[in-house]
Formats: structure tokens, C-alpha cells, sequence
């Protein structure tokens, strides 16, 4: 305590605020994480004798999460120290190194990335969304969460083509490079070349990783009861239910390549939007093929001009509310990896996993939202809209300006028509208002509720946000916004809004 009291004290208050966040979250996270390891390791019945080699107690189905959990558990710290190792290493070194921690075998797959790669990195892609005004060593270490894990052998891909296609990679395409370009929560990429001379990227799903996550759905309804007991307004059912439905689709990629051809369709011929093609012919429940992308990461474009910043943050921009107002559909991923980007706006958008689609119905409140609260300032219609849709319970004590003054901060850019920077306090405090209840608007919090039609768009707040405040993006999101409003249908405010308006009218769109 001693050790983090100094390390807190040496802070800025931006920081001591950011780990005050973190902290909160993984409150919630330890104590589901509690919660599932007494529902795990408790007998089953207490006649049953305890099993050796795991805590007493432990049988069946409880005894193989143990060990699962302990095999994840050496996974993580061999994979901490191989990363460590090879940071030292020469490149014929590193070769070694990588070979040597190559993961060998389906079981180890099973237990090792079902858990390090399928849960828990899930659960750092989101924490890493939290990082603003923390020390660099820690943002490096998030940021890792986001890619770093150990690849699996290439005879195991290998295996996975042959089973899924019919044949081994190296018949199924003309060139197959098995060293992966890429790695997933639930699988890695290829590049290959096809046999009509295509270059292809080619996603293999990990052997056993649908089945461990499908455990962790099982125990979600543990971790948000957890965090009940912190937010008691919140009612964990229907939300659990949604993630339940979203994630276990991410595990079938015949699910993925039609939400991927609906956006391919949707943006065909777009001047900076662009979406790979799917391969039909080699994409399967477990392999994904689809047209190769390429363009710069995320963390290149971070050091870029101001201006082609901001291109590629309006293109994200655009990208997101265009789909949702304007054909109901949302890509609920948005971390760094998902994005490839050209120095003149254009933006590669990959990985359709996990993607909502909407009825004009299911859109209708948002849209009644934003009008009471951008364009009328009807902040009474405001909360009668809230209370209806079930994101606070009718009859709280709150006045309306309280509920106005916690909700208004997600449509700041949007209030005024002005120019404005989304900036990494923005993105921190937008994180903060969802779980950390300890500041002025802790009571709503407590008492605010997160229906099922809102579990996956709020990925736009905490993690398209995120990435626009790491881009510093400045622009006149209020003109933006009215060009993606179907109810307003503003007229173009930028160069990308005119070839995008252009783009529009070819298409009778």
C-alpha cells in the first residue's frame, strides 16, 4: 500500500484520476472473478471425494477449469518472458525464440488462448481504451494486450485448412506463408496467394477456442452480477443475453463473412471507405478469406500531420455514423487493429465479428434522443425519452438539469456548430461516467441501466472516442453529423463530405 500511495502521490491528477478508473473497473473484474472461481471449485457434492493435484474440493467440470485456468495462468508469464527475451535478441535469435514458444498442440490451444486470447484479451482491448494520462510503461502494456499472444504451430493452422477446405494450405491456394501477419481473440491471419492470383488474407479460428469461450459466457452472468452490487440500477439479464448473442456469433465466420459482404455492398466503389471482399469459395466456419488489405497501423498514423489526422479520424467518423443512421448496421470492434489507413483519408475497415444490426424501430430512440437534446434542449423530453427506454427507472429523485448535466456530456462535440478537438480528457472522462461512480455523478450511475439495445453501441463511447482523442482529431463534428442525420441531410462540409455526397448520388443512396 505504501509502494502505490507513493506511486500515486507522483502523478498527475489526470493520471491519479485514470488509475482511480482502472482501479474501479478491476474492483468489478476481481470480484466476478470471485464469484466464478467459488462457483468452479465448489464439490459438487459433498460426498464426492476431492480430487488430487487441485484446490480440495475440485471435480469434473470445476477441476478442468482449475487446471485450464492454471495452464492460462503459465501461458501468460512464459509468453511475458519470451516477449522479454526476444526484446533482446537478434533477428536469427528471435526466429528461435518464436519457434521455440510456438503453441503445439489443440489441447494447449484449448486451454491456453481459449482463456489468455479468448477472454482475457477481450478484457484488454476494452482496458486499454482506459490508459489516458497514464505513465507510458503502462499504455505500452495495454496496448499490448490489444495484439501480443502466442501464435499457435503452423502444422496446427495447417490442420485447420485441411479439415475446414480439404486439403492442406499449401494445395488449397498457390502460396500459403505460414507465419502468421496478424493474431486475434479467436484466431490469426495468413497472407496466401489463390490460384487465380489473388492476394487473400486468411483468418484461422484456434481449435477448442469456441468452447472455452462459450465457458466464459456461461459465467458472464457472474461477472455483471458482480458489478451490481456497485451499480444497483443495473439489470444484468438482457445485457448478458446480448453479449451472449454477439460474441457467440464472432465464433462462426460464415456469420462474420455475411456482416462483412453487407458492409462490402453497402460501400462498394466508396472514395475513402473501404471494406476487403470476401472469397466465398475458401471461407468456411473456421476460415475466413478475404481480399488483402493493405495500409499503415494505427500507431504510425498517431505521427502524422494534424491534417491527415484528422482525414483519417472524419473517415472513422463517417464510417461509424454513416452506418448506423444511415443502413442500420454497426461494426461493434473499434480498437487500432481493426483499421489500416492511406495519407489521404482513405481507411481499410477489417473484422466484422461482431456487428448489430438495426431496424428503422431499434433507431428511432436515438434519434429521439438527440433531437431533444442537440436540437431542441428539451432536457424534460430528454428524460422522458431515457426513462422510456429503460436507461433510468421513472420516478428517481434527480432533476432534470442532474440527468442533463450527466447524459449531455456524450453529445458535446455535437452541440454546437463550431470546431472541435476530441481529446484524450474527453475519451477519459466519457470511460469514467460509465464506472467510475465515485465522482459527481456517482448516484445516477449507481441508478442508471444499460438495455440490451444499447449494450453494443456504447462501444462507440468507450472505444471510438478513445481512438479519435489518441488522434487528436479536430473538426466540425456538428456539420459532419448533419450530413449522416437522415432527418436533417445537411448539405457536404468538407472535401471527403462532397466525394462522399457524390459517391451518394451514383449510388441513389
Amino acid at each position: 500500500m505504501a509502494v502505490w500511495s507513493q506511486l500515486m502521490a507522483e502523478q498527475s491528477l489526470p493520471a491519479r484520476r485514470s488509475y482511480a478508473r482502472l482501479a474501479a473497473i478491476a474492483a468489478a473484474v476481481a470480484a466476478a472473478g470471485v464469484a466464478v472461481a467459488r462457483t468452479r471449485l465448489q464439490p459438487r457434492s459433498a460426498n464426492r471425494a476431492a480430487t488430487s493435484g487441485g484446490p480440495i474440493g475440485a471435480t469434473g467440470r470445476a477441476r478442468r477449469s482449475y487446471l485450464t485456468a492454471r495452464a492460462a495462468s503459465r501461458a501468460g508469464g512464459s509468453w511475458a518472458v519470451h516477449q522479454a527475451r526476444r526484446t533482446f535478441a537478434d533477428a536469427q535469435r528471435r526466429e528461435e525464440l518464436d519457434l521455440q514458444h510456438q503453441i503445439r498442440t489443440a489441447t494447449e490451444v484449448a486451454e491456453t488462448l481459449g482463456n489468455l486470447k479468448g477472454a482475457m484479451m477481450k478484457l484488454g482491448q476494452m482496458a486499454s481504451f482506459l490508459h489516458q494520462g497514464m505513465p507510458e510503461p503502462v499504455r505500452d502494456a495495454l496496448a499490448q494486450l490489444q495484439a501480443d499472444a502466442p501464435p499457435m504451430a503452423p502444422e496446427l493452422a495447417a490442420e485447420v485448412i485441411r479439415t475446414e477446405l480439404g486439403s492442406p494450405p499449401e494445395k488449397v491456394f498457390a502460396e500459403w506463408d505460414p507465419v502468421p501477419i496478424a493474431s486475434a481473440s479467436i484466431g490469426q491471419v495468413h497472407r496466401a496467394l489463390t490460384h487465380d492470383g489473388r492476394a487473400v488474407a486468411v483468418k484461422v479460428q484456434y481449435p477448442g477456442v469456441d468452447e472455452a469461450i462459450r465457458g466464459d459466457l456461461d459465467n458472464a452472468g457472474l461477472l455483471f452480477g458482480a458489478m451490481k452490487a456497485m451499480f444497483p440500477g443495473l439489470d444484468p439479464k438482457p445485457l448478458v443475453a446480448e453479449l451472449r448473442d454477439r460474441i457467440g456469433e464472432e465464433l462462426d465466420y460464415r456469420i462474420e463473412a455475411d456482416n462483412q459482404r453487407l458492409f462490402a455492398d453497402h460501400y462498394r466503389g466508396h472514395p475513402f471507405i473501404h471494406v476487403p471482399e470476401v472469397v466465398d469459395e475458401l471461407s468456411t466456419r473456421r476460415v475466413l478469406t478475404t481480399e488483402l488489405a493493405t495500409g499503415a497501423r494505427f500507431a504510425e498514423v498517431r505521427e502524422w500531420s494534424q491534417e491527415q489526422r484528422n482525414l483519417a479520424a472524419e473517415s472513422i467518423y463517417r464510417f461509424v455514423f454513416g452506418s448506423l443512421y444511415r443502413f442500420g448496421a454497426f461494426n461493434g470492434d473499434p480498437h487500432p487493429g481493426n483499421y489500416l489507413f492511406g495519407p489521404d483519408g482513405r481507411v481499410t475497415f477489417l473484422d466484422y465479428g461482431l456487428v448489430k444490426r438495426f431496424t428503422p424501430e431499434d433507431l428511432y430512440p436515438f434519434e429521439a434522443m438527440l433531437k431533444a437534446m442537440v436540437m431542441n434542449r428539451d432536457l424534460a423530453e430528454y428524460r422522458r425519452i431515457v426513462e422510456e427506454v429503460g436507461l433510468l427507472k421513472p420516478g428517481q429523485s434527480f432533476t432534470d438539469q442532474q440527468v442533463g448535466d450527466y447524459f449531455g456530456h456524450f453529445y458535446e462535440f455535437v452541440m454546437d456548430d463550431t470546431e472541435l478537438a476530441f481529446t484524450q480528457d474527453y475519451a477519459s472522462e466519457t470511460v469514467a461516467r460509465f464506472f467510475d461512480a465515485s465522482g459527481d455523478h456517482g448516484e445516477i450511475m449507481k441508478a442508471a441501466n444499460v438495455p440490451s439495445q444499447f449494450v453494443i453501441i456504447q462501444r462507440i463511447n468507450l472505444g471510438i472516442y478513445a481512438l479519435l482523442g489518441e488522434l487528436e482529431a479536430v473538426a466540425n463534428w456538428r456539420r459532419i453529423s448533419d450530413e449522416l442525420w437522415p432527418w436533417v441531410d445537411g448539405p457536404p462540409s468538407t472535401p471527403l463530405g462532397e466525394l462522399e455526397a457524390k459517391w451518394r448520388t451514383e449510388r441513389g443512396l
